[in-house]
């Protein structure tokens, strides 16, 4: 054993590192599946946390609203009907893109498609689930199936929600938003206006980067003409290859191009974007609205994933509070953002910032993991009412009435001074 130390610096992983090497560079393989990643440096270093609500002592919008109901107004008025991306929702809250990897795929994705349905939320279908589960045409399997995820939550379908087919560089190689768009399960959706399709410009745990999931050999053969399939590094992915889909390459012209030809080509479709936490997500955002999206998603890098290599986790893509801090949307667009959301403060918050909405990922991932029938539903009911109780405290009764007005930060400047009006000077 070496008796060489180094003060303040992280020996164990330096050692770590020359005896396993390469394999260093992602999480233990046998975490994959088990575990999901990404969430963003600790909560002191997160704006958005160290960010309060702060509520008024003169309330005129609560006195509109006693007018109204001809009472005092209580939190349970607070109205939370939000149009998310032309989209009904009954909360500014959706459910974020699950991929294919394993933690999403097993019956994850279709229970939590269920639930969310049944509470009248969106939900967002993640990319590359066609190519690598397959798209339930043909006599496929259902359970993992890019159809069958969205039949999930069809058929489980009462009031407002819709589905938001989310597309990759490889996705659009095998043609799933045709698929979709032509398949005849799907038309109830492109009936009712609750079908959107999503164009994958970049993702919040991974910016730069394209999907990366660990597949089996059987899979890693059949996948490796349309992913870059290689082994695992270290000898605990000796039996399993990492899957690595590509980021695709955007420019403004590009992008803008690529809304056009959306709408050009599903003109029944909604058109969503989703944007990585870039340094530039602010002109991305303004280009994608420009060019006619009816949504922009957002994902801080907070956002979760259920493989990244270990440096992107932590030192990789602005955090949520600084991309809400960036995108400006217009009183017309519709911002929506995700990245370590689960309750309602934080939510309250974000929709202050700017969003029109929040997406769950991880955490409804985790609730549907603790309860496959009825956990999404509970994790909901504790956020929307946390909203509805921060939402009246603020002296607000609709959830989109929430603005910067109602944020304080520590390091903002302070408001000068003002004087007291003469009435209120003691004599």
């Amino acid at each position: 054993m070496s008796a060489l130390h180094a003060s303040g610096f992280p020996e164990d992983e330096i050692r770590a590192r020359a005896r396993h090497g390469a394999a260093r560079v992602f999480p233990p393989a046998s975490a994959y599946g088990r575990e999901l990643f990404g969430g963003g440096r600790p909560a002191a270093d997160d704006v958005l946390d160290r960010t309060r609500l702060v509520p008024p002592a003169f309330v005129p919008r609560r006195l509109e609203k006693l007018i109204e109901l001809a009472r005092e107004p209580l939190y349970r008025d607070v109205d939370t009907a939000t149009d998310i991306g032309g989209l009904r929702a009954a909360l500014p809250v959706y459910v974020s893109a699950f991929g294919s990897t394993q933690v999403a795929s097993r019956d994850l994705g279709v229970a939590a498609a269920r639930q969310a349905a049944r509470l009248g939320l969106p939900l967002v279908v993640g990319e590359n689930i066609g190519p690598v589960n397959g798209t339930g045409r043909l006599g496929e399997r259902e359970g993992r199936t890019l159809l069958g995820r969205v039949r999930a939550y069809q058929d489980a379908l009462e009031d407002g929600g819709g589905v938001a087919v989310q597309q990759s560089t490889e996705d659009a190689d095998a043609e799933i938003w045709n698929l979709v768009y032509s398949d005849t399960s799907v038309q109830p959706l492109l009936a009712a206006g609750r079908l959107a399709f999503e164009l994958k410009v970049g993702q919040g745990a991974k910016p730069g980067l394209g999907g990366m999931t660990l597949v089996g050999a059987a899979d890693a053969e059949r996948l490796q003409e349309q992913y870059a399939v290689e082994p695992l590094p270290g000898d605990g992915g000796a039996d399993r290859a990492l899957r690595s889909g590509s980021p695709g390459t955007f420019t403004q012209e590009i992008l803008a191009h690529q809304v056009r030809l959306m709408r050009n080509n599903f003109p029944r479709a909604r058109i969503w974007v989703k944007l990585p936490p870039a340094r530039d997500v602010g002109e991305a955002a303004a280009t994608a609205w420009a060019a006619g999206a009816d949504s922009v998603t957002v994902d801080g890098a907070e956002g979760g994933t259920g493989w990244a290599p270990l440096a992107f986790l932590d030192d990789v893509g602005l955090p949520l509070g600084e991309c809400l801090r960036r995108v400006r949307p217009g009183p017309a667009h519709c911002l929506l953002v995700s990245g370590r959301i689960w309750e309602g403060a934080r939510a309250a918050k974000a929709l202050a910032a700017g969003a029109r909405a929040v997406g769950l990922g991880r955490a409804a991932l985790l609730a549907v993991d603790e309860d496959p029938d009825a956990g999404l539903d509970r994790l909901i009911a504790a956020l929307a009412l946390e909203l509805r109780l921060l939402t009246s405290a603020l002296g607000k009764y609709r959830t989109g009435d929430l603005d910067t007005e109602d944020l304080w930060h520590p390091e903002a400047p302070h408001p000068a001074a003002q004087p007291l009006p003469a009435a209120a000077h003691l004599h």
